[in-house]
This record gives C-alpha cells, sequence and structure tokens, in this order.
C-alpha cells in the first residue's frame, strides 16, 4: 500500500478540503443513467460476466483520478494512495445474504478479470456474510440489480470524515433501442465537487464505448 502524504498549506484545494472537514461536513450524492448497450454486447458474445466487467471499469476510472483515491494513514494525516481496490458484495441467493470481497487492481483486464471471478468462486458456496479486514486503500462498490433505481443514498454513520468514494448501479433496462443503467457516485464534499462527478460519468461513458476486453 503505498501512499504520499498531501500537505494541505500547498494543495490547492487545501482551504476548501478543511472547510468541509472542520466547518461543514458533508456528501455529495449523484445518479445518472448510463448507456451500457455495448459493454452488454460485448460481454454476452464473448462470454463474460457483466459485474465483474463493470467493477473493472468502474475501478480503472477510480484510480484514473487523485480526487477518489484520497485517505488516511495510521496517524491521521491525509495522503493520496497510489492505487485503491473495490470493496464489493457478493449475493448468495439461497441464504439471501451479502458476503463482501477485495480484489486487488491491475490495469490489464484480463489479469484483474481473472482474479474476481476467482475471489467470487471461493466464496460462492458460503451462506454467511463476511466483513473482511479492510484495508485502508479500498472504495466500496454496490449493485442493485433487481431494480433500476432514480437515486441511491447511502448514509456513512462515522465522525463524517470519511473519504473514500461508494459506487453503485442498478438494473439496466432497455429504453429507446439503447440499455441504460442508473449509476451512483457518493463522496466526500471535501475531496471532490459536481464537476469532479460529473467527469466520473463521463470517463466512465468513454470507458465503456471504447472497452475492447484486452
Amino acid at each position: 500500500m503505498n501512499y504520499k502524504k498531501v500537505s494541505l498549506e500547498n494543495w490547492k484545494r487545501g482551504e476548501i478540503f478543511k472547510h468541509f472537514i472542520e466547518n461543514l461536513r458533508c456528501v455529495i450524492n449523484i445518479t445518472a443513467d448510463i448507456n451500457v448497450s455495448s459493454l452488454r454486447g460485448f460481454c454476452k458474445s464473448e462470454n463474460y460476466r457483466f459485474y465483474p466487467t463493470f467493477i473493472y471499469i468502474v475501478t480503472k476510472v477510480i484510480n484514473s483520478r487523485d480526487e477518489f483515491k484520497m485517505g488516511y494513514d495510521e496517524d491521521g494525516d491525509l495522503i493520496l494512495w497510489d492505487e485503491v481496490f473495490p470493496l464489493y458484495t457478493v449475493f448468495n441467493s439461497e441464504s439471501e445474504m451479502l458476503t463482501r470481497l477485495v480484489t486487488a487492481y491491475s490495469s490489464d483486464f484480463q489479469t484483474f478479470y481473472g482474479q474476481i471471478i476467482d475471489d467470487m468462486e471461493k466464496q460462492k458456496s458460503n451462506c454467511d456474510i463476511q466483513f473482511p479486514q479492510k484495508e485502508r486503500n479500498v472504495f466500496d462498490v454496490s449493485c442493485l440489480p433487481w431494480l433500476h433505481y432514480k437515486s441511491c443514498d447511502l448514509h456513512v454513520f462515522d465522525s463524517g470524515t470519511y473519504l473514500a468514494p461508494f459506487v453503485s448501479w442498478g438494473k439496466y433496462e432497455k429504453q429507446n433501442g439503447e440499455y441504460k443503467m442508473p449509476l451512483t457516485m457518493q463522496i466526500h464534499h471535501a475531496v471532490a465537487d459536481g464537476f469532479h462527478i460529473s467527469r466520473f460519468f463521463e470517463d466512465v461513458q468513454f470507458q465503456i464505448e471504447c472497452f475492447k476486453g484486452g
């Protein structure tokens, strides 16, 4: 887990960060529909699972932007991680319970996909909910494949300083010949504004359109 410390005095967002940590702790939560037609087609034609494939795309985008990789070291100092890993959920239909897993990120799709499938398969027969020892360089991923929702909000009841993104998506549905899927980004206002979240959606859509699985 490599990182570098962030000096609030030298960081262009330092004063904004201090304001939203010291004076007005809040998060931003935005949901928007994205077009997953090409990715759905790719997964079906190439026999890839949509869920882990989309986790790869989201993780690639998250790791491309510094605002989504902020955290704290053991002394509570602000840091920027070199890379962050997805902490995602796997649903067991028999127990109707969730297992939470972490898979190390690789920029190579085949490597990441193979590892995440292996991690999922190892937990396939496990009916008990698990909470892995949470590494600090993670962001939260969740999926509601049963519902095409309009909004999604997760309340994190901590001290109000949790910086990692929460990314969720729902069921994709065909609309006017295209498959649209709700995607949610939630993140602390101290590290990101509406501009950064809007760019996240643009980045995800771009990665979908150019994705070839290589």
